[in-house]
């Protein structure tokens, strides 16, 4: 059983919610933000998404809005777990967290899916264009979401955003990053649709169904909101020019003897899915991308050296801060700062 999480607490709420039973829990590995526990009660199975204790950044883990989220999207039929109860009495376990039933198929950790055939592997990458496209096409209001993110262009909003987070966790001085938060608000393109963004859209945060390439459920909506839709997909493709390093990165393997289709070829089935002539100019975009994920990171390293960070590995990762920034600037150069 998990120490950090107070099954003597959580059992009875438990049984007002989905009823009486045995519980068993075990966390996930990794879950660099919220920590995630598997709940198992009988043939029943959850789960369960809470903060982290202590103290945290401002608007940071929203599992509120996680959960208002795959609410909504749930009886749309777009895959997402089905939401069980979210719980804002921080009495409870300590935190904030909500409960969804546990969707059974298979993550795939290593976007480079060594175990599979080049078949499969385009299959897979294809579901996931879809079901990105799919996000995209979903009318925010329609839903009940009109109100899930503030009007404005997206991109401004979210370089503000991420400065004021990487100045709340701000552990050193990185000549890359200054430069970052000056060139980008000046240069941001143009928007001309609004869409729910997922914010974190990548292999490993989608479960396929246990016989197939088909995407069963996506996971990890805490950052979501409603935005420009190239965010998510620029930051997808970031990932063809990533190093494969185990992870979600295949820089160097798509092609026809992988199977993983070329960049151009995941940029054509988007585009056709969602009715755009083209991607503008990437490097822009990745530079944003990679900027909000310094901010994200050192978010981490900060909650490492307050000593409430989520994940054995955050540690590692909290590393990576600099090599972040700098590639954000490089690819800030190639668009022109």
């Amino acid at each position: 059983m998990p120490a950090d999480l107070d099954l003597a607490r959580l059992t009875p709420w438990l049984a007002t919610v989905v009823g009486d039973g045995a519980v068993e829990a075990t966390r996930y590995p990794g879950g660099q933000s919220n920590p995630t526990y598997r709940v198992d009660m009988g043939t029943r199975s959850f789960v369960l998404r809470r903060k982290p204790f202590g103290a945290l950044l401002p608007s940071a883990h929203a599992i509120e809005r996680e959960y208002a989220l795959i609410a909504a999207l749930h009886p749309t039929g777009y895959p997402v777990p089905r939401p069980v109860a979210l719980c804002e009495d921080a009495d409870v376990i300590g935190a904030p967290f909500y409960l969804m039933e546990r969707v059974a198929g298979r993550t795939i950790w290593d976007g480079a899916m060594p175990d599979a055939t080049p078949d499969e592997r385009r299959a897979h990458y294809e579901a996931m264009v879809d079901a990105l496209a799919a996000l995209h096409a979903i009318d925010p209001v329609a839903v009940g979401l009109g109100g899930y993110g503030k009007p404005g262009n997206y991109f401004e909003r979210q370089v503000a955003r991420w400065t004021r987070q990487y100045r709340a966790s701000q552990t050193d001085d990185l000549p890359d990053v200054e430069r970052l938060i000056e060139w980008l608000p000046r240069t941001v393109p143009p928007q001309d649709r609004v869409s729910i963004v997922h914010g974190d859209y990548r292999i490993d945060n989608l479960i396929f169904a246990p016989d197939g390439p088909r995407v069963a459920a996506v996971l990890d909506w805490e950052l979501s909101t409603l935005g420009d839709p190239l965010a998510d997909f620029t930051y997808l493709l970031m990932n063809w020019g990533t190093e494969p390093d185990g992870r979600s990165g295949i820089k160097g393997l798509a092609g026809a003897e992988s199977g993983i289709p070329t960049i151009e070829e995941v940029v054509a089935r988007y585009c056709t899915a969602t009715g755009r002539a083209d991607v503008p100019g990437l490097d822009w975009y990745f530079a944003y991308n990679l900027f909000r994920l310094t901010g994200i990171v050192q978010g981490i390293k900060q909650r490492v050296r307050d000593g409430n960070a989520a994940s054995a590995q955050a540690a590692a990762m909290a590393e990576r801060v600099p090599m972040l920034a700098s590639m954000a600037w490089d690819f800030a150069r190639k668009a022109g700062a």
